[in-house]
């Protein structure tokens, strides 16, 4: 990646993109964001990241120009409510379209001006449920609604491999962060003791901590041995019913009330394939890179993100 282009970061004031950007700055990189609420923006962000508005869609040319790299988080949130016709549209408009007109605004620049790598969110979801099958970036695609997005999504991003731009796809898998998330969703259960397992917790429960997903973002734009697909998971997967167990360690809590699948069901319909499903996702790719884990085993991970938690206001 280049010292003379900005970082341009969609999703920048999200989970990961918050503190991505965060990191950059620290490092002295120039950041942009690309964001839907420029006001709403310069509350949360750094004062050195300029803002630059956009509906989620249409992309301004003053965005991409003077870039070195592009790093695409922004999306619609999958658990956000039922899985209705109208949220369908709006979850792979969020994707798919969006990653379109991104490579669209890079080839609207001349080749010499364009950025040298392309970093696109995906997900673990690209997948399928596939039970105990070890899964490499070489595993093809499985089957359902998010499957069938992750496919689309990722194709968007590739085109801009057409254009000289290194790309990558990062598969992601469920990001522990103490701020947001599925941590402190489930953090707040357990702590209301309330806490167990999904169904029969057999199921295989791909994850990264997001210190970790951060460094490998980074290795992704200055280092060009990463391209393609990239399984962006921790090296040591476990199943629903051991990070149950960590994380009740971890909390000092019991978990005592695991949720029948059928209620998984009820309760979230398709999606509940998401929580009930296997993927056994294996970041091959990373590894074969050097890419060195912080946080490889879970019980780490877990620690530390919650502790000291109170001190700084986070994860009640």
């Amino acid at each position: 990646m280049s010292d003379s282009g900005a970082v341009l970061i969609t999703g920048a004031t999200g989970l990961v993109g918050h503190r991505l950007a965060e990191a950059l700055i620290r490092d002295d990189v120039s950041v942009r964001a690309l964001t839907r609420d420029p006001v709403a923006a310069a509350r949360r962000l750094d004062p050195k990241i300029s803002r630059i508005g956009w509906d989620g869609l249409r992309v301004p040319e003053s965005a991409v120009s003077g870039t070195s790299a592009i790093v695409h988080l922004a999306g619609e949130p999958i658990f956000a409510g039922p899985l209705t016709a109208k949220r369908r549209r709006r979850i792979r408009a969020s994707r798919v379209e969006s990653t379109r007109s991104l490579v669209e605004a890079v080839g609207a620049l001349p080749a010499a001006q364009r950025p040298e790598v392309f970093a696109c969110a995906s997900a673990v979801g690209f997948y399928g449920s596939r039970g105990d099958e070890p899964l490499t970036e070489s595993a093809p695609t499985g089957e359902g609604f998010l499957a069938d997005v992750c496919r689309a999504w990722e194709s968007a991003a590739f085109a801009a491999g057409e254009l000289g731009v290194r790309t990558a796809a990062l598969r992601i898998g469920v990001v522990l962060a103490r701020e947001g998330g599925a941590l402190a969703m489930l953090a707040r259960i357990f702590r209301l003791g309330a806490g167990g397992r999904l169904g029969r917790g057999d199921q295989w429960f791909p994850w990264i901590h997001i210190d970790d997903l951060v460094s490998l973002i980074r290795s992704v734009l200055g280092d060009a041995r990463y391209r393609g697909a990239i399984n962006a998971v921790a090296p040591e997967p476990v199943r629903n019913k051991d990070f149950t167990r960590a994380l009740a360690r971890a909390l000092k809590r019991p978990a005592l009330f695991p949720v029948p699948a059928f209620a998984v069901r009820l309760a979230l319909g398709e999606l509940s394939g998401e929580l009930l499903g296997s993927r056994r996702v294996v970041p091959r790719r990373a590894v074969e890179c050097g890419f060195r884990f912080q946080h490889p085993a879970i019980a780490s991970a877990l620690t530390a993100e919650l502790q000291g938690r109170t001190a700084r206001g986070e994860v009640q």
